[in-house]
Formats: C-alpha cells, structure tokens, sequence
C-alpha cells in the first residue's frame, strides 16, 4: 500500500481575536472564523506549490463552531478559500480537541485508497466570543453529559482525576508533584517564548516564576490560583482562536514534487470508553499507548527513534502522561526525567518545541492540524520556533475529550 505525505502546511497566529466592551460585556471579532479558515486553507495550498484546482477534496476539523459561533456546515466554507474548489467534496469531522487529526487521517485514507491525489486538511476553531462560564460549558458538552458535564465536572476536573490517579499509583509527594507540573509548564513557556505564532509569548518560564505566582496578592488573589486540585491555572491550556491546514498527496507524487515533504510513516487512533467512571484506571493513558503501539508498528520504528515530539498538554499532568504513553520515559517516571533536565531542546528526544498547547495556544478544532504542521516545518528544516536537535522522525501525539480520542502520528522526512 503506497503511503501518505505532506507537501505543505501553514500556521495561523493563535490568540484572542476578539475585542470585549468593558462596559456591556459584548465581543466584537477582529478575525473571524472564517477569516482563519480561508487563511490557513489558502496558505497550505501555497506552502505546497500545488494549484488549487489540483485539490481532490477537502476535510475540515472544527470541534463546536455551532456552539462557540452559531455556525454549523463549515465544511462548505472552505469553496470561499479559490473559486476552483467549487464543487470539490468537503466534509467536516469532530472528535473534540482530536477534530482535525482525524480530518488528516481521512485525508490518508482517501489518498491511500486512490480515491483523491491531492487533499486539503483544515483545523479551526473560535472560542472567545464566549464569556467563559459558556466557554466551558461547550467544552463540557464533549465529555459524558449525563455522568460528568451534568454534573458541573470541567475538563480541568476531569484532568485532575488524572493527576490523583497518578499521584497516587506511583506514591509522589505533593512537593515533589507539584515540581513535576511546574517544570512541564515551564518547559512550555520557554519553548513558546521562540514561537512567534504562540498565544502567549511571554510567560514564568523557571519553577521559582511559577511557583511565586500561587501567593495571594494584597486582596487576597493569586495569579497562579487552584482550579482543580492538584491542576493550578498554569497548569491549564490557553482558550484561543486560531487556525492550521496540511496538504496531503501520495509518497509516490510527493517524490516527484518540488517541494520536501515529510511521510506518514505510521497512525494509531485509539479510542477509549467516554466515562472516566468506567475505566480500569485513571493513571495512565491506555488507548494513547495503545495508539503509540499501532502507529510505532505501521512505521516500523521503536521509541528509541523518535527525535521531537508535539504532545497534547491541555494540561501539565497530559504532558507526563503522553510522555509515557509514546514510551519516551518508563510509567511513574516522566515527571522525573523533566525535572532532571529531559526533553528540552538540548536532549535527544525534545518535547512540545512549540510551547505546546500550554503556550503555543489550544483553539481546539485547530490542534491537532497545528502539531501536524508544526512537525512538518521541523522535518523540512523551516521550524516555526525552536529548532530539533535531530529531525529525521517526528511524533505528533494529538488527544480529544478526557483522553478518549487517542491519535498518535509518526511522520518521517522524506527528501
């Protein structure tokens, strides 16, 4: 079976594009959502040097444009990006945060299958319209309503089981735990300092900055406050606005392109029971490692042979978590190897050079597009930021809802 590549990519800046009246509370849009799609569709289809005519189809991954905009359909949105895209199929996916991921993957299926040549891959999201109680509520409508969003259970809530579970299964202190979130958050904010289209390009990027921010302030506020114990606000993921796309084409075609190009070696999608009250534990990722296992296997690569990686830190705690799950450190043993000084630029196998999600931004349809490109950009040896040590193969490890979508994406460099 002949393989997938990408030959093209683009990024849009993520941020809040909105402006808020301070004295009615109302949002105005200063890019709107379908500015960010037109924008990514039209930059990926110049990124690869193909005409747009070339294009066989197109998949967009939105995760809650209805609730967050009062748009649904935004599949056909894409036509709007050239007029030779009319009448080319477009359909959109959701699966949450792991939305368009899964566009990619139907992207590979269709390229794989002989159906397309040429497929165009969009993520896009536009969360701050909303005031953020109605922010959180969309989000809580992706985990199980009648058991968790019902019930007034957050994602951060939700995350925090996680981080308990796994508190508790390897016995690690509260000190020594709250250091591990720290430094994996911190990590992030240097990282993301370099990108110059993170959400936050500034930020505490030492354990010392993070941890002064917890004291409360003279009315007895703190800037890095508890929001779901163990989980502080710093260990959270940004609410952004943003946008990203792919170009996918066969190996074969892509061989003969002008462009480099990047493989995809390998896909695990694994999915796990919606219920956190189901599984068998809350101190792993299971499907995320069953997801590893699938796609190391397709690639025909082991850990040991990754050289980067863009993981899924909605929060600080995922971060370990998926660290473990690609098998780049021992269960019970990430939160570790960050404080010891692993998986920064300097290391054989860097994490989340972007900033990651805790600082590149997490417009959440537009995730897991975004770490396909980011990887990409490394591969071809443009990086948007900091720069691998190594790029010969890189892993994209995308997540939708409370660790339900498991997407796991090896992509090696191809010319």
């Amino acid at each position: 079976m002949s393989k997938a590549s990408i030959i093209g990519a683009y990024n849009t800046e993520f941020g809040v594009f909105v402006k808020k009246d301070p004295a009615t509370g109302l949002m105005t849009d200063t890019k709107t959502y379908y500015d960010l799609l037109v924008e990514a569709g039209r930059g990926a289809i110049t990124d690869a040097d193909v005409a747009p005519e070339d294009i066989d189809a197109v998949y967009v991954g939105s995760c809650s444009p209805a609730s967050f905009l009062n748009q649904e359909h935004v599949a056909p949105l894409a036509a709007e990006i050239h007029p030779s895209l009319r009448f080319k199929p477009m359909t959109r996916t959701e699966c949450a945060c792991a939305s368009s991921t899964v566009a990619l993957y139907d992207a590979i299926y269709a390229v794989e299958a002989g159906r397309c040549s040429n497929v165009l891959v969009i993520g896009v999201e536009k969360m701050n319209l909303l005031p953020t109680p109605q922010m959180t509520h969309v989000l809580a409508c992706c985990s199980h309503w009648p058991s968790e969003g019902s019930r007034g259970m957050s994602f951060p809530m939700l995350f925090a089981e996680y981080a308990k579970g796994y508190q508790a299964k390897h016995k690690i202190g509260d000190e020594d735990f709250e250091k591990m979130l720290f430094t994996v958050g911190a990590l992030g904010y240097k990282n993301g300092a370099e990108n110059p289209l993170a959400h936050a390009k500034k930020g505490p990027v030492t354990v010392e900055a993070l941890k002064a921010l917890c004291q409360p302030d003279e009315r007895g506020k703190s800037k890095n406050m508890m929001i779901a114990k163990p989980l502080r606000l710093h260990d959270c993921s940004l609410v952004s606005d943003g946008a990203a796309a792919l170009v996918v084409t066969s190996t074969e075609r892509a061989r003969k392109h002008r462009k480099p190009a990047a493989e995809i070696a390998g896909i695990g999608h694994s999915v796990e029971r919606l219920p956190i009250g189901v599984r068998p534990n809350m101190h792993e990722l299971q499907a995320g490692k069953d997801a590893a296992r699938k796609a190391y296997k397709e690639a025909g690569i082991t850990a040991k042979d990754v050289d980067f990686a863009e993981v899924h830190d909605c929060f600080t705690i995922n971060q370990i978590l998926s660290t473990e799950a690609l098998g780049l450190s021992q269960d019970g043993r990430a939160g570790y190897d960050y404080m010891e000084g692993r998986f920064t630029r300097e290391d054989k196998v860097a994490v989340n050079l972007s900033g990651g999600l805790k600082s590149k931004g997490h417009p959440v349809g537009a995730t897991g597009a975004s770490m396909h490109a980011l990887v990409y950009k490394q591969l071809v040896g443009e990086p948007i930021g900091v720069k691998a040590r190594k790029a010969d193969v890189g892993v994209a490890f995308n997540v939708g809802g409370s660790a339900v979508t498991n997407c796991v994406t090896v992509m090696r460099r191809l010319n």
